[in-house]
């Protein structure tokens, strides 16, 4: 036992006193740091490439030709692009998606919030109703369409039946110019708005409980700890909201408009994103929908550049 004792020592002297170069290269800890950063990114740098920096790339290259409903490409340089600017059609949609982001945008950004402040409160059975708001985001936005069709439908739709019940006479709701429009509006709200909810109260959560107490020993009442205390704390999360809602807005909705009105009546809620659609899958013109794909993309990219530069990355002017 005691000459196998003495090996293993020695064996252990040996290793310790073994050069560098022979046990191979140590990572300082940075490096470490750094290599396991960049294997948890890789999948999404890798998604992010395959699924969405490539197929961008290839829809600005496929803008530049005529491509027909056989295959055929036929390199024809800025045709697109002239077209797209002498297309009314197109600018109407353009017109009416920025109609839809200016009354999407902040009434979605005040009811997620108000929500938010709402299930922050510790009553009882408040995860069943945090839960309940938002479970619409999780569903389908084809099934969410299917759905609010039948509840608008003007005959027997629930809603026009709640109306006729109380006195009141039916409405066209998706029937209307006028109205049409201000449907889908709501629906997206009723969808979105639990999923900004839970984003307005992860960011009240992380505001200290000893800044209310402050508040309070000074006197200050609830709308004064909003505006001293929440609103200067939660604007990071703020203009995550804003930004994301904006792209959201330029960019989806196209399941929903299908369903709903299909772009009608009288191309009253035909957004950019819809127009787009139609021309690519509709009609097969597939180098124009590229072109106006790629001018849409441009526009969300300057939006957003807008925001960002008056939030400063995150933080509002307080006007200092």
């Amino acid at each position: 036992m005691s000459s196998i004792a003495a090996k293993e020592r020695r064996a252990t002297a040996a290793a310790a006193g073994a050069p560098a170069s022979k046990r191979g290269p140590v990572l300082s800890r940075r490096h470490r740091e750094w290599l396991a950063a960049a294997l948890f990114l890789a999948p999404d740098v890798l998604g992010l490439l395959v699924f969405v920096a490539v197929p961008m790339v290839l829809s600005i290259a496929l803008s530049f030709f005529q491509v027909s409903g056989f295959g055929s490409y036929e390199w024809i340089g800025l045709g697109n692009y002239e077209r797209m600017m002498n297309d009314p059609l197109f600018w109407d949609s353009m017109k009416i998606t920025g109609l839809y982001v200016v009354i999407l945008v902040p009434v979605l950004f005040c009811v997620s919030l108000g929500l938010g402040l709402l299930v922050k409160q510790k009553l009882p059975g408040m995860g069943v109703y945090r839960t309940a708001l938002f479970l619409p985001y999780v569903v389908s936005l084809v099934v969410v369409g299917v759905l609010w069709k039948f509840l608008l439908d003007e005959q027997t739709g629930a809603v026009n039946r709640a109306m006729r019940a109380a006195g009141l006479d039916g409405e066209s709701w998706l029937g209307s110019p006028s109205l049409a429009l201000g449907c889908v509006i709501a629906v997206m709200v009723w969808v979105m708005m639990g999923y900004y909810m839970i984003i307005f109260l992860s960011g009240l959560q992380e505001i200290p409980k000893e800044y209310y107490e402050a508040a309070k020993l000074d006197g200050a009442g609830p709308w004064r700890q909003f505006r001293s205390v929440t609103w200067p704390l939660l604007r990071p999360t703020s203009f995550f909201v804003l930004m994301m809602s904006t792209v959201a807005a330029i960019t989806g909705g196209l399941d929903l408009i299908f369903v709903l009105t299909n772009g009608g009546p009288a191309n009253g809620t035909s957004l950019a994103i819809f127009y787009i659609y139609q021309q690519a899958f509709g009609f097969g013109e597939y180098g124009y929908a590229s072109a106006m794909g790629s001018f849409l993309v441009l526009i969300m990219v300057a939006v957003s550049a807008v925001i960002f530069k008056f939030t400063r990355g995150g933080r509002f002017d307080d006007g200092e």
